[in-house]
């Protein structure tokens, strides 16, 4: 099929942008949760548990995501995922006690998981097969590169407003990405009855049932790519604490780190679509295990920097690769459903990686920790070069 026809250019301001600006609230936010949580009189546990609020509303929210997308549709389904962050960010502008204040952390979780699974299904629907991958790294890319620009927007709010110029960032971007979702057009299936809406054979138990072998199969690799991908933020500034780094080094080290990992989601995705998924998920898991391995060798500057950077780049040309299957292998009928379930399982590795993590360094060391991440990510360059050959893309 020629490429003509087709062209994603039309979806940068229709899906892209309102994930860059999302991007952009959630960054200005995440690195000052914990001391927004200090700042209302928690102790430093608590303010630890505090952050992880946001993990637990995603977790909690996937089956009511696909729910609510199911019967609403993705465009609206985004608006309101947008005006629900609003609402948590503004109980983070708000004096108020503990307790809301952590109700507000939770709700940016739940919209996450809302506005995540949407522009998702959106792509899945929107987006011709051969163009799907090139769509998905690109979405996943926008998401990042808001994310790395949040912080900085953050600093210089908070320069002039304290810690609650984070959250009025945050508001701002939630706002705009709001008004921009009202403007994307609904979907042409939305024209018509939805066929996920029938009382038959579409619910989320039937789903499961009917998908099992890809959930338990390709589901386990996801599982696997999203631990190693949470723990990776963690196990870098550990380490570098770990060699005597200061503070400004291991930032700047795990700055680079992460601006390798943002500028290659485009080839990533051209790679899935020209070449297959394989292409990319194996060398994806592999490189990151690799880098994993090596990590606990390092004890100067220059060989974690180098390190880091070879992390970064496995999960940079991974970009896209979990919404990608996600969307390959999702039914027609129940699209949104699945995604539902696939989101929960990439959200439970996302939150039992740096438990397990946690689990090893405290009966271990840290460098076993790690090495231990590394035999869990060539696990899932295993499952990924087993199973995507041989399932079936539903389309």
């Amino acid at each position: 099929m020629s490429e003509q026809p087709f062209s994603l250019r039309p979806l940068a301001l229709k899906v892209y942008s309102p994930s860059l600006l999302y991007g952009v609230g959630v960054g200005a936010v995440a690195p000052i949760i914990s001391l927004a949580a200090l700042g209302r009189g928690a102790d430093t546990a608590t303010a630890a548990l505090i952050v992880t609020l946001v993990g637990v509303g995603s977790l909690l929210a996937n089956v009511p995501a696909a729910v609510l997308t199911t019967r609403y549709g993705e465009r609206i389904s985004m608006v309101l995922a947008a005006a629900w962050a609003s609402l948590g960010m503004v109980l983070g502008i708000v004096p108020s006690n503990l307790g809301l204040f952590a109700l507000g952390v939770g709700m940016l979780g739940m919209a996450g998981a809302v506005f995540n699974l949407a522009r998702q299904s959106y792509l899945a629907e929107a987006v011709p097969m051969e163009f799907r991958a090139r769509a998905m790294s690109m979405l996943g890319g926008a998401m990042r590169i808001g994310v790395f620009i949040g912080p900085f927007a953050a600093t210089l709010a908070m320069k002039w407003l304290g810690l609650t110029g984070a959250y009025w960032v945050g508001l701002l971007a939630m706002l705009i990405a709001m008004v921009v979702c009202l403007w994307i057009p609904e979907l042409a299936t939305r024209a018509e009855p939805a066929a996920g809406n029938t009382p038959n054979g579409t619910s989320m138990v039937s789903i499961a049932k009917a998908q099992w072998r890809i959930l338990l199969g390709l589901g386990l690799g996801v599982v696997c790519i999203s631990a190693v991908r949470a723990t990776r933020q963690v196990v870098l500034p550990l380490w570098g604490e770990n060699i005597g780094l200061d503070a400004a080094t291991i930032s700047l080290i795990y700055g680079l780190s992460g601006a390798i990992d943002m500028l290659i989601f485009y080839p990533a995705g051209k790679v899935m679509d020209k070449r297959g998924r394989a292409w990319v998920a194996v060398p994806c898991m592999a490189t990151m295990a690799l880098a994993l391995f090596l990590l606990p060798l390092t004890d100067t500057v220059g060989a974690m920097l180098a390190v880091s950077m070879l992390l970064g780049f496995g999960n940079g040309i991974g970009s896209g690769i979990v919404m990608t299957l996600g969307a390959d292998y999702s039914p027609p009928v129940g699209r949104a459903k699945f995604l539902g379930l696939w989101r929960l399982m990439s959200d439970a590795g996302a939150m039992a990686g740096p438990v397990l993590l946690s689990g090893l360094v405290a009966v271990g060391t840290l460098g076993a920790g790690v090495w231990a991440l590394g035999g869990i990510s060539v696990l899932g360059a295993g499952i990924f070069g087993y199973f995507i050959p041989r399932t079936r893309r539903a389309g």
